[in-house]
């Protein structure tokens, strides 16, 4: 699943162990989620959701329908 996760915690100027530890993950987590190699729950899309400002999930994960 392709994400804006990047670029989003890049504009609000938080590291990936910043945004980890906000949302209870650990970095490894957060860089997985950012090259696509990992699909999170959806409580903790939500979690990262909020943390980055957005209000809807499809402001950070694009779903595609081959996910």
């Amino acid at each position: 699943m392709e994400t804006k996760i990047r670029q989003l915690r890049q504009e609000k100027g938080m590291t990936q162990q910043e945004l980890a530890e906000s949302v209870g993950v650990t970095r490894q987590t957060i860089n997985a989620l950012e090259n696509a190699r990992y699909n999170p729950s959806l409580l903790l899309s939500y979690h990262i959701t909020k943390i980055l400002g957005k209000t809807a999930i499809e402001d950070v994960f694009v779903f595609n329908d081959d996910d």
